[in-house]
């Protein structure tokens, strides 16, 4: 397997013990290594008895950045509503303070790297079913791997104390050397099997929408996106594993991630980027507006150029595209967009697709772009405020981390995130899914109910049901 260096830990650990002291604080060593080619789910597998409760999995669609963090070495959480981008920026800034980086790679996503999000609204009143995560929350693992364009490394971050001594550096190398030999291990988790499927208060949503509808007609709101929730039963604890492999096999062309905190898993596979920089350059992706797969080649084909005609989707489509425009506006010297969208096709539907490349100021950092750009019109809708006040009062569902900005930061400010739809939220013996849709003033409930229902398709074929 991999060898690494034991002395060059040990004096590292010492460094940073050294200037603990003498800043009387806790300083982050971080350490970056290449390593021989490892499996990332046998990586993320590896840490199911020791980290469980403690790991992380994100990988994009076109798998140039994966990443799996097991165990943490600092968490980065508040619950306040306001200026919650801007604390968790300051708090990361102030963890990264007179830190110990040896990281000789220029590559995005290695080193100190913080992964997380925020939940979709933080004055929306809290339920039990997002308990186990902060409005904001982000962990920084002890251990990180990254395979980038096929190049694998191995993060070790570790968190010195002025009370340290040299017994921190053979805790740290003896689980460093158990974790690289583990991932050859063979790792069998048997699936938990789905006993009951509930819909969660399917009429009171369908009033909702007609209430909504309404509301549309004769006032100033354009659109508003309402979610509903599915909750799902099984005979024994659910496997993150088992649920990720299956999103790994059936939505590799997604974002697929899972998040653990404190014994609850959020889990998905989105096709939607909200975004991504590296150094000045800005990408995101306008998606709204979807349909069916079709069962033959030619019937997907109909199905695609009906979507690509349809004028609710259009115009739905047109309000996405027009918010993150202006958004971005804010931030980039250079926005290059597109004329008309282009179809994206995965495995159970086709949505209207614009993507959307960027040259941001120096100082528009990834988090103020997240702000800004959080809710877009195709999970919160228009005008952008006045929706997010409408779902708080109408929606029954608590959406903590669904729909919402979910991805990763590293040190030197690069990082990516998606928005975390085609989701669900793992609890022991039991799941919630989540799925909505894009509300207007021609919109029909039962059209609406149904689109809801195939939007739960990924997930629950994931976890075993059809």
């Amino acid at each position: 397997m991999v060898t690494i260096q034991e002395t060059e830990l040990k004096e590292r650990v010492i460094l940073a013990v050294r200037t603990a002291q003498r800043l009387g604080r806790s300083i982050l060593m971080s350490e970056v290594h290449k390593v021989d080619n490892i499996n990332p789910l046998s990586f993320f597998n590896s840490g199911s008895e020791r980290y469980l409760g403690e790991r992380f999995y994100w990988k994009d669609p076109s798998e140039e950045v994966v990443i799996i963090g097991l165990g943490i070495s600092k968490q980065i959480q508040s619950d306040q509503a306001t200026d919650r981008f801007f604390h968790v920026e300051e708090e990361w800034a102030k963890f990264l303070k007179d830190s110990h980086i040896f990281n000789p790679y220029k590559e995005n996503g290695l080193g100190p790297v913080m992964f997380g999000g925020f939940s979709f609204d933080p004055l929306k009143a809290k339920t039990s079913l997002w308990s186990k995560y902060a409005d904001s929350l982000f962990h920084i693992p002890k251990y990180m791997l990254t395979i980038v364009e096929g190049q694998t490394f191995l993060t070790t971050n570790m968190v010195c104390t002025p009370n340290d001594d040299v017994t921190l550096f053979e805790k740290v190398n003896n689980e460093r050397a158990q974790l690289l030999s583990s991932p050859e291990q063979d790792f069998t988790f048997s699936p938990a099997k789905l006993t009951q499927t509930k819909e969660i208060s399917p009429r009171q949503w369908k009033q909702s929408v007609d209430d909504l509808v309404m509301d549309l007609k004769n006032g100033p709101l354009k659109k508003v996106v309402l979610a509903r929730e599915l909750r799902l039963f099984f005979d024994n604890n659910i496997k993150a594993e088992v649920i990720l492999e299956n999103l790994y096999n059936q939505q590799r062309d997604s974002f697929i991630f899972a998040f653990e905190s404190n014994g609850d898993c959020f889990i998905g596979a989105t096709p939607e980027r909200l975004v991504k920089k590296q150094g000045n350059d800005v990408f995101s992706t306008c998606l709204a507006g979807s349909i069916k797969r079709g069962k033959t080649e030619e019937e997907d084909e109909i199905l695609g150029q009906t979507l690509l005609n349809d004028q609710k989707n259009l115009i739905e489509h047109g309000f996405v595209v027009e918010m993150i425009k202006e958004a971005l506006e804010e931030s980039c010297e250079e926005i290059i967009l597109p004329d008309k969208p282009r179809l994206m096709k995965i495995r159970d539907i086709q949505h209207l697709y614009t993507p959307v490349i960027g040259k941001c100021h120096n100082d528009a950092s990834l988090l103020l772009l997240v702000e800004r750009l959080h809710p877009t019109p195709a999970l919160g809708g228009l005008p952008k405020q006045e929706a997010v006040e409408k779902i708080r009062q109408s929606e029954e569902l608590d959406r903590g981390f669904y729909a919402a900005p979910l991805g990763w930061v590293d040190y030197r400010g690069n990082g990516e995130f998606a928005v975390s739809i085609r989701s669900g939220l793992i609890q022991g013996q039991e799941a919630s899914l989540f799925a909505g849709c894009g509300v207007v003033a021609n919109s029909d409930s039962e059209s609406e109910y149904l689109e809801t229902s195939l939007k739960f398709k990924p997930m629950l074929r994931a976890l075993g049901g059809k």
